[in-house]
């Protein structure tokens, strides 16, 4: 089972030597960061989060209950009160841990706190064409793609495309008692 709780100072060690080149950091950020990453950007990444109250950003680590390891990172940030929605970003899975569902055990855990804790009616998330491993995870969690942003990223010599998803409240209360049956 998964548990997402609060990503912390004492984390950074860890995302830090997951994130060990470039590319990877683009994947997982965007233009958020540039490399290498370091603790002193972490600092500033978790200022103001996982407030209930006062945030609109909530960053967790994912850790295996079983065995108390942290397999994960994710995000549940631009929350917006108003139109009760949120986005699902910077998810990256560990690499001791890939290719064993815990994906998808992130996704869930994100989505029952969305929308059964911060009431949110719904969460969107953008992720490269090109990664279709997670792609198909969104997929099996609810997620429904809802277009393509063509060439937003330049890496080196190319550009990368954002495939649009998004799922809404409904669509997910729906998974969870057809999941119960």
């Amino acid at each position: 089972m998964i548990e997402l709780q609060p990503f912390t100072e004492a984390d950074f060690p860890q995302l830090i030597a997951w994130i060990d080149n470039e590319r990877l950091l683009k994947e997982w950020s965007g233009g958020l960061f540039s490399f290498p990453l370091t603790a002193e950007k972490l600092h500033w990444y978790i200022e103001g989060t996982n407030d209930p109250q006062h945030s609109d950003a909530f960053v967790y680590k994912a850790v295996d209950t079983s065995t108390g390891q942290t397999i994960g990172h994710i995000s549940l940030g631009s929350l917006s009160e108003t139109n009760k929605a949120a986005r699902l970003t910077r998810v990256l899975v560990g690499d001791a841990a890939r290719g064993r569902g815990y994906c998808q055990a992130m996704i869930k855990a994100a989505l029952a706190i969305g929308f059964d804790e911060l009431k949110l009616h719904r969460i969107s998330l953008g992720v490269y064409d090109f990664n279709q491993s997670a792609i198909g995870c969104y997929k099996r969690a609810g997620f429904q793609q809802e277009g393509i942003l063509r060439d937003v990223v330049r890496y080196e010599d190319g550009y990368w495309s954002l495939v649009e998803m998004g799922i809404l409240e409904p669509e997910w209360r729906q998974r969870q008692v057809a999941a119960q049956q």
